[in-house]
C-alpha cells in the first residue's frame, strides 16, 4: 500500500498504543497503521438525508 502522506510513524504508533495498554511490536503496528489508512481512504462521509416533508 502506498500512501502519499503518512503522518504517523511506526515507532510513534507503538508508543501511542503502549500508552493505552496495547503492547505491539513494529510489525504489528505497521499492520494496524495500514488498516487505519485503508479505512480512512475508503471512508465515505454520510450523505444528507432527504425528508419527505419540507
Amino acid at each position: 500500500m502506498n500512501f502519499i502522506e503518512k503522518n504517523v510513524s511506526v515507532e510513534k504508533a507503538v508508543i501511542i498504543l503502549s500508552k493505552n495498554g496495547i503492547q505491539v511490536d513494529e510489525k504489528e503496528a505497521k499492520i494496524i497503521l495500514e488498516l487505519l489508512y485503508l479505512v480512512s481512504k475508503n471512508y465515505d462521509k454520510p450523505k444528507e438525508k432527504k425528508t419527505l416533508y419540507p
